[in-house]
């Protein structure tokens, strides 16, 4: 039986440095590759520290740079699962990550949305136990 993984999900930067110092230096993300591919592009590759590969695409045309940031239409785009919210949630607003409310518990988990530099959303998460 074929078994398929999804691997990897792009996401439209202004610029490739700044996106390595907030994704590498703020959130701990792992730079797995950063690739020259000629002509001031890049092949660039963060991994949060338990899984999930994001490819960061330097923007390069109009439609691409009016995307930054509102790549989802306005929703919260990526969803960062934590297994100890209040230490990551403290860990990142040392690093200087703004959040964009504060910690609710609601029925299915603790969670606060933050935002990166570039106007994308992200949820920090820790999922109750499903036997609470």
């Amino acid at each position: 039986m074929t078994t398929e993984t999804f691997a990897m999900t792009t996401l439209v930067i202004p610029e490739y440095d700044d996106a390595i110092a907030f994704y590498e230096g703020k959130l701990g993300f792992t730079l797995i590759e950063d690739t020259d591919l000629g002509g001031d592009k890049r092949w660039l590759v963060v991994e949060a520290p338990g899984g999930g590969r994001l490819l960061l695409a330097r923007a390069t045309n109009d439609a691409q740079t009016a995307a930054i940031g509102n790549q989802t239409g306005g929703r919260v785009a990526f969803f960062l699962h934590t297994d100890d919210f209040a230490s990551s949630h403290e860990r990142f607003i040392a690093a200087g990550v703004e959040f964009m409310e504060e910690p609710r518990h609601e029925p299915y988990a603790t969670v606060a949305v933050f935002a990166d530099p570039f106007g994308n959303t992200w949820d920090l998460i820790e999922a109750k136990d499903k036997n609470d």
